[in-house]
């Protein structure tokens, strides 16, 4: 009976890891699209909350090297990211955060800023905000969709053109700025099987826009962040995913999120750690199909598909489960991505 006590709570102890919660903005003010912004209020408040409630703002960098070795970052880890380079970050943003002392990370595409884009920061500032401590990262080239292969192009050929591109934009990050950390977020949040093998073997780690906490169970290629805005701005709703946990996910099939031969249901398996998990009260959510129990095929193995096709576009399997011994959900993301019927892609 000891013997079996001392291993259930080496068991928790080994698949306890706290999970980090990556934040993802686009912009911080009150004059841009609400589906890609906080208003400055708001991105005070939750900054002013981060502060109250005790979490600790750390570099995404220290996360990733936290994922890497496996080590149990305290509860409540926040990291802080935004993606493109708006000027809002600049002007809006960064004064905030600096005020705070938090540091953050600003994944920037090259094109958008060469070419000076409305409401774009320009290299001058991207390079003020990095002096003053804010890390560069990549955002690949001109902020293509890196999964779409061009007319006639075979895949030895999109896999070259899209190394290029990311190896190209971490060098003109590192002219720049002398920042080289090797983190890419994927424009869209899409990324397929043979991009995230590419970014391994390069000595990349990938972001993703798949919500959930990132942890020791987060492959690093596909590591989540809760994106921040429009109807997920207010407080209220970021407070519930600031307290979400690691979903122990042991093995997982498929894994690659591009859909093709008119797979367009996919059946998802995933094998969890059961240790601080009860088996009927994981859910899962169908993005625009609602809530859906999974189907047990073992002990600690489950299975959940859509009810009807998924549509042309990015869609998302979410699935979560109450920690038995702690305050907080265990969340977990598979994000799915497909063409239109004809192989042609969504515009966007």
């Amino acid at each position: 009976m000891v013997k079996r006590a001392l291993l259930a709570l080496i068991g928790l102890i080994t698949f306890s890891a706290h999970g980090v919660v990556i934040l993802q903005y686009h912009h911080v003010s009150e004059t841009t699209p609400a589906a890609t912004s906080v208003t400055p209020a708001q991105f005070r408040e939750q900054m002013q909350f981060l502060v109250d409630d005790g979490f600790k703002v750390i570099p995404l960098s220290q996360v990733v090297e936290a994922i890497k070795q496996k080590q149990d970052l305290p509860a409540k880890t926040v990291a802080i990211t935004f993606d493109d380079g708006y000027r809002s970050i600049a002007t809006t943003a960064h004064p905030i955060l600096k005020e705070f002392g938090f540091p953050y990370t600003l994944f920037v595409a090259i094109e958008p800023i060469k070419q000076k884009f409305t409401e774009m920061m320009s290299w001058d500032e991207l390079v003020k905000l990095a002096k003053e401590g804010a890390d560069i990262a990549n955002h690949s080239w001109a902020h293509e969709h890196l999964i779409r292969k061009l007319s006639n192009e075979s895949q030895a050929q999109w896999i070259a053109r899209i190394k290029t591109n990311i190896l190209d934009t971490e060098k003109a990050i590192l002219d720049a700025t002398g920042h080289n950390f090797k983190m890419l977020a994927y424009p869209y949040g899409e990324y397929n099987q043979a991009l995230q093998d590419m970014l391994t073997d390069n000595g990349f780690v990938a972001f993703g826009q798949q919500s959930g906490a990132a942890g020791p169970y987060s492959p690093l290629t596909a590591l989540p962040r809760f994106p921040v805005a429009g109807q997920y701005a207010d407080l209220k709703s970021l407070k519930a995913k600031l307290y979400s946990l690691n979903m122990p996910v042991i093995a997982q099939s498929p894994s690659d999120p591009e859909l093709t031969g008119g797979r367009w249901r996919p059946e998802l398996n995933v094998t969890l750690d059961m240790s601080d998990i009860s088996a009927k009260q994981v859910m899962c959510y169908i993005q625009g199909q609602g809530s859906k129990k999974p189907t047990w095929l073992s002990e600690n193995k489950f299975s959940i598909q859509a009810d009807l096709a998924l549509p042309a576009g990015r869609s998302r399997y979410n699935c979560t489960a109450p920690s038995k011994a702690r305050n907080g959900y265990y969340w977990f993301s598979q994000p799915w991505v497909r063409p239109r019927d004809d192989g042609s892609w969504v515009k966007e």
